[in-house]
C-alpha cells in the first residue's frame, strides 16, 4: 500500500514535457580533417559561382586561407581582409559594400566570431532585395556560426547591438580541425570557454528545452575532457581533440536561438566592445559569477550542468550542486593562462559602472533571467568580476 501511495504521488506531479521548438535555416554540418576539400562540391552542388571569403588580417597570413581558396577554385571572386573584433559598424558597411562590387552570390565567412557575425550583419543590410548564401568555416569554438544573430558595435558609442535574421545564418558550416591548428593558443581556449558559457547559459535558461538541456550536458563534457588536451597534445592526437572540441562548440548552441543567452552573456556583450575584450576573455571572467547568482534563483535548472561536470545533483535540494557547478568551472577556467578578472584584461575599475546601465536595458529587453536585476545587483556583479 505505500509503495502504491508513493507511485500516485509521483503521479500526481509529473506533467508530459510543452513547448515549441523552432528550427534555423542551417541545412549542413560537415566535420572532420580534411573536409575543406567538400567546399567544392557545396559550391556546385548550390550551383554558386562568385563567392567572397570575408576574414581578418591575421587569418589571411595563414595558410588556411589558401586551403579555403584552393577549395573554391574560379569560385572565388574575391577576398576581403577588412574584419575587425567586435565588429565595428564601419567594417560591415564595406564589406556589403564589397560584396555588391564584386556581384557575389555567396560568402564564406573565415575565422572566428568576428568574421561569421560581420557576414551577418553585412547580408543583413542587403536584405531584402538580395538574398546571398552563407557558408561559414569556423576556426574557433566561438560558435557563431550556428545561430541567426550577429552582434555589431557602434564606434562612436562602443556599445553593441544585434541582427536577428534567419537569412543571415549559414546554410553549410564545415569544421575542419586542420584548419584549427594554426589558431594561437589563448584564441583556442578563450573561444571554448565561449562555448561552455553558451552550454550552461542554455541549460539554466527560463526558455531551456529538453534537446538543449542534453546537447548542453554532453558538450560540457566534452570540453571538459578535450580542451585542455587540445592544447597540450600533438599531432594527430591533437588533432582528435580538437575535433571533438568543435563537437562540443556545436553542441553548445543548438537551440540557442530558442532558449537565448543569460546573464554572463549579457554582461560580455557591454565589456566586450567598451574595453576591447575579446568574448571569449569575457566568458572567462564573468561566468563564474553569473552562475553564483543564477544559483540563488534557479537551482533546479542546473541539472544539465551538474551532469556535464559530473557533480551529484539532488533535485529536492538543487542549490549546494548548482553552487558547486560555479566552483568547477572556476576550477576550469583557472588551470588556463587567460584573465579571470577585468584587472587582468585590462579594463580600469573607475569605468566599470559606465556599462551598468546598458547591462540592464538589455536583460529588461532579453528577459532571460527569472526577475529584474537593480542597478545595484549589476554594479556588484562587476565588481566581483574586478
Amino acid at each position: 500500500m505505500a509503495q502504491m501511495d508513493a507511485v500516485k504521488a509521483r503521479s500526481a506531479v509529473m506533467q508530459a514535457p510543452a513547448g515549441e521548438f523552432n528550427l534555423s535555416r542551417l541545412e549542413r554540418v560537415i566535420y572532420g580533417p580534411g573536409k575543406i576539400a567538400a567546399l567544392k562540391e557545396e559550391m556546385e552542388r548550390r550551383t554558386l559561382e562568385r563567392a567572397v571569403v570575408a576574414t581578418t588580417d591575421v587569418v589571411a597570413g595563414l595558410p588556411v586561407l589558401k586551403s579555403v581558396t584552393d577549395a573554391l577554385g574560379t569560385r572565388c571572386a574575391g577576398v576581403f581582409t577588412g574584419v575587425v573584433q567586435h565588429v565595428p559598424r564601419g567594417t560591415v558597411n564595406a564589406l556589403g559594400k564589397e560584396l555588391e562590387r564584386l556581384n557575389a552570390d555567396s560568402v564564406i565567412s573565415l575565422g572566428g566570431g568576428s568574421p561569421i557575425d560581420s557576414c551577418k550583419v553585412a547580408l543583413y543590410g542587403l536584405l531584402p532585395g538580395r538574398e546571398l548564401i552563407h557558408i561559414a568555416v569556423p576556426t574557433t569554438l566561438s560558435a557563431a556560426e550556428y545561430t541567426h544573430a550577429g552582434g555589431v558595435t557602434d564606434e562612436s558609442t562602443r556599445v553593441k547591438s544585434g541582427v536577428y535574421d534567419p537569412r543571415v545564418m549559414p546554410r553549410t558550416v564545415i569544421a575542419d580541425p586542420q584548419l584549427t591548428l594554426a589558431t594561437p593558443d589563448w584564441l583556442w581556449v578563450t573561444t571554448g570557454m565561449r562555448a561552455l558559457d553558451h552550454a550552461i547559459e542554455c541549460a539554466y535558461a527560463i526558455r531551456h528545452q529538453p534537446i538543449s538541456d542534453a546537447l548542453a550536458a554532453k558538450s560540457i563534457a566534452l570540453l571538459v575532457k578535450h580542451l585542455p588536451a587540445s592544447i597540450r597534445t600533438e599531432g594527430e592526437e591533437r588533432l582528435a581533440h580538437r575535433g571533438h572540441c568543435q563537437m562540443a562548440a556545436w553542441f553548445s548552441i543548438y537551440g540557442a536561438m530558442n532558449t537565448r543567452f543569460g546573464l554572463s552573456h549579457l554582461l560580455g556583450h557591454q565589456i566586450g566592445p567598451r574595453w576591447d575584450v575579446p568574448h571569449g576573455v569575457t566568458s572567462c571572467i564573468t561566468l563564474p559569477h553569473a552562475m553564483r547568482f543564477m544559483a540563488e534563483i534557479a537551482a533546479d535548472r542546473f541539472g544539465p550542468v551538474a551532469e556535464g561536470f559530473g557533480v551529484p545533483f539532488d533535485p529536492s535540494n538543487p542549490k549546494p550542486s548548482a553552487l558547486a557547478c560555479a566552483g568547477r568551472t572556476a576550477e576550469f577556467i583557472a588551470q588556463f593562462d587567460v584573465p579571470r578578472t577585468l584587472r587582468a584584461a585590462g579594463v580600469p575599475r573607475e569605468e566599470i559602472g559606465e556599462i551598468v546601465a546598458p547591462i540592464v536595458h538589455e536583460l529588461e529587453r532579453m528577459q532571460v533571467v527569472d526577475r529584474p536585476l537593480t542597478e545595484q545587483e549589476v554594479l556588484g556583479l562587476l565588481e566581483a568580476s574586478y
